[in-house]
């Protein structure tokens, strides 16, 4: 008999703005800080950490500088595409991306791959 408990998911695909952004901090202290883009009924996510200088992407928990599909470190102010696979477009990383992080979408919640 399997005694795991399954995993909870992440969120519910509303609870992210069609078009918007969502910071997820873990439960567990020692997991990764999140950050969810949507796209209609796609969900992508990275680690919310710059690869430049690795600090957080968010000035504030959730609180992120993000227009138009781009996000911008509140640190360093490097911007992502994120329709491009979070490649960094403009700044002292470019060329670089953020870590993504595989998820999936089902019934109208987001999961952990």
């Amino acid at each position: 008999m399997d005694m795991t408990t399954p995993a909870a998911p992440l969120c519910r695909l509303a609870d992210i703005p069609d078009g918007g952004v969502l910071g997820l901090d873990p439960p567990d202290p020692a997991g990764d800080a999140l950050l969810l883009w949507r796209n209609g009924d796609a969900v992508c996510a990275w680690l919310n950490i710059c690869p430049h200088a690795g600090r957080r992407m968010d000035y504030a928990p959730n609180l992120f500088l993000f227009k138009q599909g781009q996000l911008t470190c509140a640190v360093h102010g490097a911007t992502f595409a994120l329709a491009q696979a979070g490649l960094c477009v403009q700044g002292p990383c470019r060329g670089e991306s953020l870590t993504a992080v595989p998820l999936r979408v089902a019934d109208g919640m987001v999961w952990r791959d």
